[in-house]
């Protein structure tokens, strides 16, 4: 009985602290806004794109007690009743995770881990050893290696398969278990055996992991004259990459200069709002990329573009579709409103907002959704998407097969041409096959008919 007394008195204590705690942090802040001549503590995220400010508010209001006695009350049956014990932090941490979980879909609390993998996925910088691969028949086979990494440098090829890593069979492993093994700090070391087409037996390699830095931005000619660059998401170098992919494709096109170009932000979910105002300002010369709205008086900017437009008037043709997101709407939203390019595809995602991360110390951050992000003619796209100017759903391009027919070439007798500049009509030209996508094939047609009409 004694016993039982006992735990209910501690039990009480460690409500009435647990309560008195969450009091006093409330009322430290209330009393923090409420000095003017304090200066307000901030939180930053790491983009520098937004600061968060303590608004002004009464003591009162922000003591929400009956809430505060419910919750210490939940606390405790689940701390006593559940039938697993359940450590006090990871309660709390719980806990922490609901505040944010009910907020929307992209407000969220973010531990280690995901801490960790939201800044590497944003930097597109990390430990490995610079491969791209793939599954096939049950092993893992490269795709292609990264120019200037470990494993490109110690030789390894396009179509090798991995049969084992660091003496294991990597059988029946699935693609991203394996990218996580090839994956660790620079400096480390692992063993890859490689089967390979034409060896008399597997080849072993001993690769040391170093930073590698995978772009998000992708670039070729299409067909003289026609450039295509791919944005897969939005790292922080995203808008520096776009412009060298650009200036790459200027300089490669001397002999066919360039007629008109295809932005690709199919599936691309968005990313760093920075990187997408600078990849929309490349392409604009001056003026608003995108303005946001928050509650906070820093969640409200104006971004603009920088003068100049690197592609001096060229068409641009941008395909989206509905995995286009966020920051890929931005660049979408800007270059449809300022008139620069001609949007085909399909409608857009829709995610209208802006999130902030701030780091809370310890490797763990929050990401809280701050403003709501408008076009330069002041649309919100949250929720709606970017409809686009030219409606073409995916589909399948089968040439019809036709018959042979008699032209005048297959005459006897007939004339020989007469070609005036010279040059012989049936050379052969790179034209690249787009008969596998039919939103891109349409988007080369497109510019070709712009430059057909004298505007490009």
């Amino acid at each position: 009985m004694l016993r039982i007394l006992l735990r209910r008195i501690v039990t009480g204590l460690w409500l009435l602290t647990l309560s008195l705690t969450i009091a006093f942090c409330y009322s430290v802040l209330a009393l923090a806004e409420t000095d003017p001549n304090e200066p307000a503590e901030t939180s930053i995220d790491p983009t520098n794109t937004v600061i968060l400010v303590a608004e002004e508010s009464a003591v009162a209001s922000r003591l929400p007690l009956r809430e505060l006695r419910l919750f210490t009350q939940v606390f405790e049956q689940i701390r006593l009743g559940y039938v697993e014990e359940v450590a006090d932090t990871q309660l709390l941490e719980n806990a922490i995770a609901g505040l944010l979980l009910e907020l929307d879909p992209h407000s969220a609390y973010l531990n280690q881990d995901d801490y960790g993998e939201l800044e590497e996925h944003a930097s597109g910088k990390y430990g490995g050893l610079g491969l791209r691969v793939g599954g096939k028949n049950g092993v893992i086979n490269v795709i292609s290696p990264i120019d200037d990494t470990p494993a490109a440098n110690a030789g390894i090829e396009a179509g090798d398969l991995i049969i084992e890593m660091n003496g294991a069979p990597v059988r029946g492993m699935g693609v991203q278990k394996a990218i996580d093994k090839m994956r660790g700090e620079k400096g480390t070391s692992i063993k890859l055996t490689i089967y390979r087409e034409g060896e008399e037996g597997p080849l072993e390699f001993t690769l040391v992991r170093d930073i590698i830095r995978a772009s998000a931005v992708r670039s070729r000619v299409l067909e003289p004259g026609y450039a295509y660059v791919r944005v897969s998401h939005f790292q922080e170098t995203s808008g520096a990459d776009f412009i060298v992919a650009i200036e790459k494709l200027k300089s490669d096109s001397i002999k066919d200069p360039l007629k008109g170009l295809v932005l690709d932000l199919r599936n691309n979910p968005g990313g760093l709002v920075p990187a997408s105002v600078e990849m929309a300002g490349a392409l604009l010369d001056g003026g608003t990329v995108v303005y946001t709205e928050g509650r906070l008086p820093s969640a409200n900017r104006i971004l603009e573009a920088e003068p100049g437009d690197l592609l001096e008037g060229l068409p641009i043709v941008v395909l989206i579709n509905g995995g286009s997101a966020s920051a890929s709407e931005i660049v979408a939203g800007a270059l449809q409103d300022r008139n620069r390019a001609a949007i085909i595809g399909t409608q857009s995602f829709g995610k209208g907002s802006v999130q902030t991360v701030i780091p809370l110390g310890d490797g763990r951050a929050v990401k809280l959704t701050t403003a709501r992000y408008f076009t330069p003619n002041g649309r919100s796209i949250q929720a709606e998407g970017i409809a686009p100017d030219l409606v073409i759903n995916r589909a399948e391009i089968k040439p019809y097969s036709l018959r042979k027919t008699t032209r005048e070439a297959d005459l006897d007798g007939h004339l020989e041409t007469v070609n005036e500049d010279g040059e012989d009509e049936d050379s052969a030209t790179d034209i690249e096959d787009l008969s596998g996508d039919n939103q891109l094939y349409e988007a080369v047609n497109l510019l070709k008919g712009y430059h057909l009409l004298g505007r490009g």
